[in-house]
């Protein structure tokens, strides 16, 4: 039997955290071979230094999957209720569907029941507030972050090209799914920075993924996220031992394997991966104690856990992973993914059923969310943790059918928060009835590139040789929300 093959079936419980692990160890052991010299053309090595000093060392990104209504959340359109049952072409906005304004759209299934135009203006489904010394209005929807709206940036002028929910893909990726598949924002941060903790793996991911499962592509698997699950118990699959092992035990069968990987080095001598592949087996071992350790929330108060909302059980769930990312912040994970919204396409895809929909998902979310910032602040963790709260597109101002609003790419909102960047800011704007982004529009990889120039990373440098990227790729950081 080959030695991998006896690795994944011995009781060993190597899991998906153990193989990524592994093969990031060799990627970056044949990196090392390079001699540390800077690729053709500046490119960087990976798992490197910072190309310059840093302003956050990690990533807390909160995905709400299905497509938040911009207008009942972060972008007020009150002239959506005083037009309300009018059609566009009766209001001062006719212009809006100019086909010349709508050419940015790229249609993966044409005639598809979603993502079309919708003429008839339906009304806002929530009131607005405004909040804190910024006086930035939010909806009711959303209290808790309207109570510390003064830490947050909100960027109200975000685009994409695809109308139906493959932009989840390019929201993570930037490249519409008609391109080939490419490395997302979490891949590439683990790519240039490497790790801050050799015990616990750097890129996460936890609840239910977009439909890509994907994020190293060409960067190789070594830089797919690794799935948890809030559950110290079993927070990922496969990672104990099939049948009953003491440590003793499973102390044994790991020195096993290294005395067999060892007899290879020595018919192999100089064979960087596969020193690599030794020290791997170690961290897979440290990380089956480690990472339900991180989980196990025994340690921290009652306050703290309800501040994230773990006393109501709408507010459980989402509060227990956000908490879960804290803590692998404080261990010094560099990226932590957490998606919101089950179903294929999302649970926040309304087409029907708004107002009933999307205030019972921003109850799910919003005193986490509030709670996360709260405590990151109270920790002294906000300035180097840079939070992400995005989905993939906005609402249509039109109604679909009587009570919902179909997919909107042509103008949505971001928040960010942390991490160096300003609060209290609402940046760029869209037209009257949210139609368009028209002041400082920003497309997806604009977030991108904001994230890697406050970790320190030029992103026009992260290219590897055979793999060009186009000038959209690497986005423009948002300077007006930089502090």
């Amino acid at each position: 039997m080959h030695r991998r093959q006896f690795v994944s079936q011995s009781a060993l419980g190597f899991s998906s955290i153990a193989l990524q692990s592994m093969l990031q160890s060799e990627a970056l052991a044949g990196d090392a071979l390079a001699g540390g010299r800077r690729l053709p053309g500046g490119r960087r090595l990976p798992g490197g230094s910072p190309d310059f000093a840093p302003k956050a060392k990690s990533v807390i990104w909160m995905f709400m999957r299905g497509g938040v209504s911009h207008m009942e959340s972060f972008d007020p359109k009150p002239l959506l209720t005083k037009y309300a049952g009018k059609s566009i072409s009766e209001t001062p906005f006719a212009d809006v569907q100019d086909p010349e304004r709508l050419k940015k759209v790229r249609v993966v299934v044409v005639n598809d029941a979603n993502g079309q135009q919708r003429n008839t203006i339906y009304p806002l489904q929530v009131g607005f507030k405004k909040y804190g010394q910024s006086g930035i209005e939010i909806s009711d929807w959303f209290p808790h972050t309207g109570s510390v709206i003064d830490d947050i940036s909100i960027v109200r002028s975000m685009w994409t090209t695809d109308d139906n929910h493959g932009a989840q893909v390019q929201f993570h990726s930037g490249r519409h799914m008609l391109d080939p598949r490419v490395p997302t924002i979490g891949a590439w941060v683990t790519w240039g920075l490497g790790t801050l903790n050799e015990n616990l793996p750097q890129f996460i991911a936890m609840g239910p993924r977009f439909f890509d499962r994907r994020d190293g592509h060409y960067l190789g698997p070594a830089y797919d996220s690794v799935e948890l699950k809030v559950d110290p118990d079993n927070p990922l699959d496969y990672a104990k031992p099939e049948g009953e092992i003491t440590a003793k035990e499973q102390r044994l069968s790991f020195d096993l394997v290294r005395r067999l990987n060892m007899l290879t080095q020595q018919q192999h001598p100089g064979d960087a991966a596969l020193d690599a592949r030794i020290k791997s087996y170690e961290l897979a071992f440290r990380m089956q104690t480690a990472v339900p350790n991180v989980i196990d929330f025994a340690a921290e108060t009652q306050a703290t856990k309800n501040l994230y909302g773990f006393d109501q059980k709408e507010t459980r769930p989402f509060g227990q992973q956000l908490l879960a990312a804290r803590r692998f912040v404080e261990k010094g994970v560099r990226f932590i993914q957490i998606q919101h919204g089950d179903g294929a396409a999302g649970a926040w895809d309304q087409h029907s059923g708004l107002r009933a929909g999307h205030s019972r998902l921003a109850m799910q979310v919003d005193r986490p969310v509030a709670g996360l910032i709260t405590d990151l602040k109270q920790r002294g963790l906000l300035d180097e943790t840079l939070l992400v709260f995005a989905t993939e597109f906005g609402r249509t101002p039109g109604s679909q059918g009587a009570d919902g609003r179909d997919h909107h790419p042509h103008a949505f909102s971001v928040w960010m928060a942390g991490g160096g960047l300003k609060g209290g800011i609402a940046h760029g704007a869209t037209d009257g009835i949210g139609f368009h982004a028209v002041e400082d529009p920003h497309y997806v990889t604009d977030i991108h590139a904001t994230i890697l120039k406050q970790l320190g990373l030029d992103s026009h440098r992260l290219e590897i040789p055979g793999q060009k990227r186009l000038e959209r790729d690497f986005g423009h950081p948002i300077e007006e929300i930089i502090a």
